[in-house]
């Protein structure tokens, strides 16, 4: 059976980087894309490739222009003749807390393209030669309640883009389920900082009050779901949207805030 290839936008750090290992050990190859990350993009590579003995590669580029999707494009196929797995795991975002009047229409634009119109790109690109194959995965990330599409107080650009972005990975699903492709939607919780990286052996030691679980949640928890989904005996499941939240209502606190 011919070794799978899965690109994972964002794949340098944090949640995408747990991906990457987690389907590397499944026997998939990986493309990590990353934007600045060259260093950390690359030791992954090495890692993956010494661990697992699967090719890996890195490619840069900004996948919130249209310039940077093409480019990612091109390199991939320059590496691979298809595409099978499509983890979109990148999506800007604004720490700033901004009333919708006070983005920028660069802001704007660039939330929007990186969060929505990439996966547009990115998919027109990949699908036909998933069709060729009848077989392919996609993967998107949004966030807590994103198929109900929920207002997000000083996070318009980002909230807009996410919804949308539900609605786009459940068309797809839709229009490729008689192709072999299916598309689902993974909604992380409040997953910050260290623990993007982290593993659950290590989140079980920690007591988080504010979790209904009791303990933080981490990007291996993501990570799990994903691999789950673009196993070959997941055929059944598109058009879904995943949260892993640890029972956690997100947009409540920050209602709260």
């Amino acid at each position: 059976m011919r070794m799978k290839t899965a690109l994972i936008t964002g794949g340098a750090t944090g949640i995408g980087k747990r991906t990457a290992m987690y389907l590397a050990e499944q026997g998939i190859s990986i493309m990590i894309n990353y934007r600045n990350s060259e260093k950390e993009a690359q030791e992954l590579a090495s890692f993956l490739t010494k661990q697992y003995g699967n090719k890996n590669d890195i490619i840069q580029g900004d996948i919130a222009s249209l310039k940077g999707c093409e480019k990612v494009i091109d390199e991939a196929f320059s590496i691979s003749p298809t595409i099978d797995i499509l983890v979109h795991n990148a999506g800007p975002y604004i720490n700033e807390r901004k009333r919708l009047t006070d983005y920028s229409n660069e802001e704007w634009n660039y939330l929007l393209n990186g969060n929505l119109n990439a996966v547009f790109i990115l998919c027109k690109a990949f699908i036909p030669t998933m069709r060729k194959q009848k077989w392919g995965r996609i993967i998107t990330v949004g966030f807590d309640r994103v198929e109900t599409t929920p207002g997000w107080i000083y996070r318009s650009a980002f909230a807009a883009a996410k919804s949308g972005l539900a609605s786009l990975t459940r068309t797809i699903s839709l229009e490729e389920v008689n192709e072999g492709i299916t598309a689902n939607m993974v909604c992380p919780g409040d997953i910050t900082g260290e623990w993007k990286e982290g593993n659950i052996a290590e989140a079980i030691k920690i007591i988080d009050r504010e979790s209904p679980t009791g303990r933080p949640g981490t990007g291996e928890d993501v990570a799990r779901v994903i691999s789950f989904l673009v196993d070959e005996r997941s055929s059944f499941i598109t058009g879904s949207i995943i949260p892993v939240t640890g029972g956690k209502d997100v947009l409540g606190k920050i209602y709260r805030l």
